[in-house]
């Protein structure tokens, strides 16, 4: 038996590589930030090469440091899931930048879908799980092929291929032998329908989008391909795929319907196992086809789906504190600011700087900084921008108790900034609810090693993945019903302000 999984995680910010043991533990990391493009207001993008060679960096430091990639049984992948790669079939050139899940440059087009034509929305909500928003692949895809010269004649021609990450991944790693998705990718693209396993004509028809350019849409955990031999020097097979959201909910072995987890990434994003029913929302959150087993989902009756709630900007609103505004050196020195700081003074900041997600989905939205006085002090607004992650999983929270019905008395947290203890105190009070760490909270990466090991038999099933969680802390309530009421009203009114600025 070889001894590691290598899991390849593709974020937002920066590109991950993580071995992990057959105890879940890291054995072995390598991570390192790429280029973050703002072309104009709302506009973001990163250059398709960076995202390749960054993920290639890290996974040869991780091969490295392990000294021996004989040991390497297989590689799963997760990723950042509907940022949106058109790239040039025969070459492998991309056509244009890889336009970020953040981008708002679509919202006028989906506003136009919205009033145009009422009953394809709902088709579409109904079809996809997603609601018509800019944030999906769909209007991505249509604006890179009507606006960048030569595209869509050469897709019509089967010139061109398109994909989310690891579809971009998978095909380079093969040296473009692998065109695939996995069934979590492909379930946020706006193009898939979720209830039949398949893109739809009908949506791809309204976009434009010539179904030759897809990829085949497979299981989470198989063997896709093997790693070029020109590449790891050795043909590892990659046995697992999936969406970085679905990936945490599987790594933090959320198997059971009401399961939850809130992952505090880039963005924040709260995800509910709701078994095989797909649960349509009353409350402006998301249907998705969730990670399954080798075994499982190879067809509709195999398939398991979750409930999503989607805050944009989680850790990116301390990311602007340390990079635009320059008031802290690193994310890690706001919890003792904060933990110093005895209240926000009244400030509420609302970081829609790419609109408001769910449970709102107003693309038009944006950030609000308010209740501020001349004794208004950095610390105070470092303060209010933690409350603000914290107030916005508050949200979803709610919207998902209300859809499924079943109260959810804790949650499952993993993700960069939920090693923060101010942040997860916080989060706790706020919700009423405890809130409980495990002592691994890389469980995006583990969760795509989890999918690849069971396709190649590492693991055997998924009781034996249980036994390696391992809670690391639980944070519970710590302050009075009517200090957390004052405080969710106070959120509201604030969120109102970023919504009335939106009408105009």
């Amino acid at each position: 038996m070889k001894q590691y999984i290598l899991a390849l995680d593709q974020g937002t910010t920066s590109s991950r590589a993580i071995a992990f043991d057959k105890a879940g533990n890291i054995r072995a990391l390598s991570q390192k930030e790429y280029t973050q493009h703002y072309p104009y207001p709302g506009w973001v993008e990163h250059d398709p090469k960076e995202i390749f060679s960054s993920q290639y960096s890290v996974m040869t430091e991780v091969l490295t440091q392990l000294s021996d990639e004989e040991e390497i049984a297989a590689i799963g992948i997760t990723n950042q899931r509907e940022t949106t790669i058109l790239w040039d079939k025969a070459t492998g050139e991309p056509l244009y930048a890889a336009i970020c899940w953040q981008c708002r440059r679509t919202a006028e087009q989906i506003e136009a879908l919205k009033d145009e034509d009422p009953e394809l929305c709902d088709y579409i909500r109904k079809t996809t799980g997603l609601l018509p928003d800019p944030y999906f692949s769909a209007s991505k895809i249509a604006w890179i092929l009507e606006h960048v010269e030569g595209a869509r004649e050469k897709a019509e021609k089967g010139e061109v291929l398109f994909g989310t990450v690891d579809t971009w991944l998978i095909w380079n790693l093969t040296k473009g032998r692998v065109h695939v998705t996995d069934y979590t990718n492909a379930s946020r693209t706006m193009l898939f329908d979720i209830h039949n396993l398949c893109w739809d004509e009908r949506i791809l028809s309204y976009f434009g989008i010539p179904a030759g350019i897809l990829p085949k849409v497979c299981p989470s955990s198989q063997i896709y391909g093997y790693a070029d031999l020109g590449i790891l020097g050795n043909n590892i097979p990659i046995a697992g795929a999936a969406g970085d959201q679905q990936a945490a909910l599987f790594g933090q072995c959320a198997y059971e319907k009401g399961d939850a987890k809130n992952t505090y990434g880039t963005g924040c994003f709260l995800l509910m196992n709701t078994g095989k029913e797909a649960v349509l929302s009353k409350n402006g959150l998301l249907t998705t086809i969730a990670a399954t087993a080798e075994g499982q989902g190879k067809d509709i009756d195999g398939v398991e789906y979750a409930l999503e709630g989607s805050v944009f900007i989680g850790g990116a609103a301390v990311q602007w504190l340390r990079d635009k505004l320059r008031i802290i050196e690193k994310a890690s020195d706001t919890q003792a600011i904060c933990e110093q700081t005895e209240h926000a003074g009244g400030v509420y900041l609302v970081p829609a700087f790419s609109g408001l997600g769910a449970p709102y989905w107003n693309p038009m939205a944006r950030g609000m900084l308010v209740g501020m006085t001349g004794g208004t002090t950095r610390e105070q607004i470092i303060r209010a921008t933690l409350e603000s992650i914290a107030y916005q999983v508050g949200d979803v929270l709610s919207a998902m108790q209300e859809d499924a019905q079943v109260p959810i008395r804790s949650l499952k947290v993993d993700g960069g900034a939920s090693a923060n203890d101010f942040l997860m105190q916080l989060q706790s009070d706020l919700l009423g609810a405890d809130v409980r760490r495990p002592k691994c909270i890389e469980t995006t990466a583990l969760g795509a090693a989890y999918l690849a090991g069971l396709a190649v038999g590492y693991w055997k099933d998924k009781e034996e993945i249980r036994e390696n969680w391992q809670l690391e802390r639980e944070f519970s309530p710590a302050i009075e019903e009517k200090a957390r009421v004052m405080m969710i009203k106070g959120w509201k009114r604030a969120v109102s302000a970023a919504l009335a600025w939106a009408k105009e």
